[in-house]
C-alpha cells in the first residue's frame, strides 16, 4: 500500500487549516455583520459559537479524518461499515466531496477577480476609475459572463501548481508562507488606520454593547451563520486535511489554534475596514463582493498613500483567497487519486481541467452557484460527517480517536456535547439558511 502525504510540521498543518479558513468570509463579510448587528453585541454570540464550533466539528473533523485516513467517501464508507452499511455510507460521503468541489469552482470565480485586482494595484488599473459609480461599472463589467476569463484561468492554474507539489512541499509550503505575510499585512493596515483622524469612532462602533441588538435573535442568527461558515466545517476541507496527520498530533490543541487565528483575522479586518469607512462618515451596510471591490477601492483611492494601501489590501486578500482555494480543491483531488489509482499530478490536472471549464461557464450565475452550496451543501455536509463520527462510529470509538496523540484525555462532556448539540446545530444552520435565505 502506497505511503499516504502527510504535513511535515505541526504549525504546517495548523497554518494550513488557518488558511482554509481564512478566506472572503472573513473579510468581506464578518466587518458587515459586526456594523449592521451591534459591534460587541454581535461579537459576543460570535465568540460563544465559535468557542462551541472549534471543540466539537473542528476536533470531529480532523479526528475522522486521521482516524479514516482518507477522503469523505472512504471515511464515511469506513464508518458505515461498523453497521454493515459500507455503500450506503460512500454514497453520503460523496455529498461533502462534490460540496467542495462545486465550493471550489465558485471561488475560482471570485479568485479570478481578486487576481486581477492584485495586480491591478501595480499598474493602476484597479484605482483608474473616478468616483463609486465607475468603481462599479468596472466591477460589473468584470463579473458579467465570459468578463475575467483570463484572470480566472492563471489563478486557477497557480493553484493547481501548487497542489501538484503535494502535502508538503506544495500546501504546507504555500500556507507556511501566505498565512503569517496575510496576518503581517493586515497588521500594518489595522496600524495605518488607527493613525487616521476619525478611525476613533470605527473602534467605538465595533466594540459598543447594544441591548436591542443582543436582544434581537438576529444577532445570534448570524453569529451562529459565521461561525459555522468561518471555521470550514462541511466534512470535506478539515477532514481530508486531518486525514494526513500523524497519530502524535494533539488535535484538540490544533483545532482551538486555528480558531484563535481565524477570529483573529476577522477581527483584524473589522479593524481595518470599519474605522476606515468611519474616517469618512461612510456606514458600512453592503457586505459581499461590492464593499471588497467597488466601495473599499473608491474608499482607498481618497487615503493618504492610497495605491501603497491598496497593494498591501489585495495581496493580503489574494493570500487569503489562495490558501481557501487549496482547501476546498484538496478533497476531490485527494478522491480522483483514490478512486482512478492516479498519482498526485494527473489527479490535479484532470480536477483542475473540469475546474477551468466549469467555473468559466458559471461566471454571469456565481453568486447564486454559491449561495445554493453555502445555504444547503456545507451544513449538509457537515451534519453528515457528525452523524458518521458521532453518532455511527459511537463513544468508545470517537473518544480514542481524539485522545490520540494527548497526555490527558480530552474532556468527558466532549463526546455527549458533539452528538446531541453540535449535530442539530448543523441541521438548523441548514434550515434557518433555507428560512433567511443564508446565514
Amino acid at each position: 500500500m502506497k505511503k499516504r502525504e502527510s504535513f511535515s510540521s505541526r504549525w504546517g498543518f495548523i497554518l494550513s487549516c488557518i488558511g482554509s479558513a481564512v478566506g472572503m468570509g472573513n473579510i468581506w463579510m464578518f466587518s458587515t455583520r459586526v456594523s449592521l448587528y451591534g459591534g460587541g453585541s454581535f461579537l459576543i454570540p460570535y465568540f460563544i459559537f465559535v468557542v462551541l464550533i472549534a471543540c466539537t466539528g473542528v476536533i470531529g473533523e480532523m479526528s475522522f479524518g486521521r482516524a479514516t485516513r482518507s477522503g469523505p467517501i472512504d471515511a464515511f464508507g469506513q464508518a458505515a461499515a461498523m453497521r454493515n452499511k459500507k455503500n450506503v455510507g460512500r454514497a453520503l460521503g460523496l455529498i461533502p466531496v462534490l460540496g467542495s468541489l462545486a465550493m471550489a469552482i465558485g471561488y475560482t470565480v471570485v479568485m479570478g477577480w481578486i487576481l486581477k485586482y492584485a495586480v491591478g494595484t501595480f499598474t493602476g488599473a484597479t484605482l483608474a476609475p473616478t468616483d463609486v459609480e465607475g468603481f462599479g461599472a468596472a466591477f460589473g463589467g468584470m463579473a458579467s459572463a465570459f468578463g475575467n476569463n483570463a484572470w480566472q484561468i492563471t489563478a486557477l492554474v497557480l493553484c493547481v501548481l501548487i497542489m501538484m507539489f503535494g502535502i508538503g512541499k506544495g500546501i504546507e509550503k504555500a500556507n507556511k508562507v501566505m498565512m503569517p505575510v496575510f496576518f503581517c499585512l493586515f497588521v500594518i493596515l489595522a496600524v495605518y488606520v488607527a493613525l487616521q483622524p476619525g478611525a476613533a469612532d470605527g473602534y467605538r462602533y465595533i466594540f459598543r454593547i447594544d441591548p436591542a441588538a443582543l436582544c434581537n435573535p438576529k444577532t445570534w442568527i448570524f453569529a451562529l451563520g459565521q461561525a459555522f461558515f468561518s471555521l470550514s466545517v462541511a466534512g470535506n476541507g478539515t477532514l481530508i486535511y486531518g486525514s494526513y496527520l500523524p497519530d502524535k498530533e494533539n488535535i484538540p490543541a490544533s483545532a482551538f489554534r486555528v480558531a484563535f487565528f481565524d477570529t483573529l483575522a476577522a477581527i483584524l479586518a473589522a479593524l481595518v475596514i470599519i474605522p476606515a469607512m468611519a474616517t469618512t462618515g461612510a456606514q458600512l451596510d453592503q457586505g459581499g463582493p461590492g464593499l471588497l471591490f467597488i466601495f473599499l477601492p473608491n474608499l482607498i483611492k481618497g487615503m493618504p498613500g492610497g495605491r501603497i494601501i491598496a497593494i498591501i489590501f489585495f495581496v493580503a486578500v489574494l493570500f487569503a483567497g489562495m490558501t481557501s482555494l487549496l482547501n476546498l480543491y484538496e478533497a476531490p483531488i485527494a478522491t480522483v487519486q483514490e478512486k482512478f489509482n492516479l498519482s498526485r499530478v494527473p489527479a490535479c490536472a484532470v480536477v483542475g481541467g473540469f475546474g477551468v471549464v466549469v467555473s468559466i461557464l458559471i461566471q454571469g450565475i456565481v453568486s447564486g452557484w454559491m449561495d445554493i452550496l453555502s445555504i444547503y451543501i456545507c451544513p449538509l455536509g457537515a451534519g453528515l460527517a457528525g452523524i458518521m463520527f458521532f453518532w455511527v462510529c459511537g463513544k468508545d470509538y470517537v473518544e480514542k480517536q481524539v485522545n490520540t496523540g494527548r497526555e490527558t484525555p480530552f474532556a468527558g462532556w466532549f463526546y455527549p456535547l458533539c452528538k446531541y448539540l453540535y449535530v442539530p446545530v448543523c441541521f438548523i444552520v441548514l434550515i434557518l439558511g433555507i428560512v433567511f435565505g443564508g446565514i
